[in-house]
């Protein structure tokens, strides 16, 4: 019945080359895109996440650190940045970030995710500072910390080669790398909106380097703001290049653009809709990515529930508190709990199984608990 209605509504050639297991090409992305036939795009995604995962959801219990929002990239998207009228400047010091991973040690978290600025201030003995020290207070916990953007400002800041800084950092304890700072890897919207970034070629090679020394990434893309379809698919392309060079990528998660607070206001919101397509054509995209993510912070909690049932496989995490978006936006709840997740994944008819920073299954939940952690802390601001 639903091949039926996929093939009736013109995607029928895309249907095909999905029960082949036949790569998508450009076009089909683009077309994809175009069709305002989010159902059957949706069905498309998720039978490609059910012959990769069945009904298995991932989730990690994860503290997000961001140890400074200085920066000197002034991008047009940002509204995480100090600057006039926004967000007060900080830079967390070793001990300020120590405290900060002290105040969850009741919580079994095993991933601390850790980005921020591009301070141009901070030494390079900083960062691996900041590294050892969260591993001293958390040792099992993965630490996936910094962005291909903020690689570059570590490397240029120590002098060093790209691939001898990122030795270094492992030494330190650094386990994994974030996929923020690609946003869209198109030259003109590259140009546009945030053009003192790595352009694409860089944010790219920058990925490879990190992949071919040891460490495995997250890719993302935010839409939702100046992007065409066609650059979308662009962006999906190249990063599925790489993955068939490097086998790096972990993950992929698409960021929906929130335009508040920042010089792209004029910018509507994106849409249940588009949240959901743009999951369905990742999944169908990236046939070499194992993992496609549905972030609930930026999405909402429902799409994200909704999300598991159009291509995404992984739902993030507890999230305990997170300031790139709605940083000004008190409303925005900073934490889910564990039975807010397991609940959550549950609903979604999907099976929760808990895993750490670089997919190592920590448990599988058949069934929902009674009870599974004390309640959280109030959330750091």
């Amino acid at each position: 019945m639903m091949e039926q209605y996929v093939e009736s509504v013109g995607l029928g050639e895309i249907l095909e080359k999905v029960q082949a297991g036949e790569r998508l090409s450009f076009e089909d992305g683009v077309q994809l895109f175009d069709s305002s036939e989010v159902t059957a795009i949706g069905y498309l995604g998720n039978l490609v996440r059910e012959r990769l995962h069945g009904d298995l959801a991932y989730f990690v219990r994860n503290q997000h650190i961001n140890y400074t929002n200085i920066c000197s990239k002034d991008c047009k998207f940002c509204s995480f940045y100090a600057k006039k009228g926004g967000p007060a400047a900080y830079a967390l010091s070793v001990e300020e970030i120590r405290e900060r991973v002290r105040r969850f040690a009741h919580l079994p978290v095993t991933e601390i995710h850790m980005v921020g600025g591009i301070n141009p201030r901070l030494p390079y003995q900083y960062y691996l500072d900041i590294i050892r020290a969260i591993k001293e207070e958390r040792p099992a916990a993965v630490v996936k910390a910094f962005t291909m953007i903020e690689l570059q400002q570590i490397a240029r800041k120590a002098e060093k080669p790209m691939v001898e800084i990122i030795r270094d950092l492992m030494d330190a304890g650094l386990g994994a790398l974030p996929g923020g700072g690609a946003e869209v890897l198109a030259p003109r919207v590259h140009a546009e909106l945030y053009k003192r970034k790595l352009d694409p070629d860089e944010w790219l090679e920058t990925a490879r380097i990190a992949h071919r020394a040891g460490l495995r990434s997250n890719a993302t893309m935010l839409y939702g703001h100046i992007e065409t379809h066609a650059e979308r698919v662009e962006h999906l392309c190249k990063l599925r290049e790489l993955q068939d060079e490097t086998g790096g990528f972990l993950a992929f998660i698409p960021l929906a653009f929130d335009a508040k607070n920042t010089e792209l206001a004029h910018c509507p919101p994106t849409t249940a809709v588009d949240d959901l397509k743009c999951i369905a054509v990742s999944r169908l995209m990236l046939d070499n990515f194992e993992h496609i993510k549905a972030f609930w912070m930026m999405i909402t909690p429902p799409v994200a529930q909704l999300a598991l049932r159009y291509g995404a496989d992984d739902i993030d995490g507890t999230v305990l508190h997170y300031e790139i978006t709605h940083v000004i936006d008190d409303s925005t709840e900073q934490a889910l709990t564990m039975a807010d997740l397991l609940k959550l994944v549950h609903e979604a008819g999907r099976i929760p199984v808990e895993r750490d920073a670089v997919y190592n299954i920590i448990k599988r939940w058949d069934e929902l608990p009674a009870e599974v952690e004390p309640p959280l802390l109030p959330v750091l601001h």
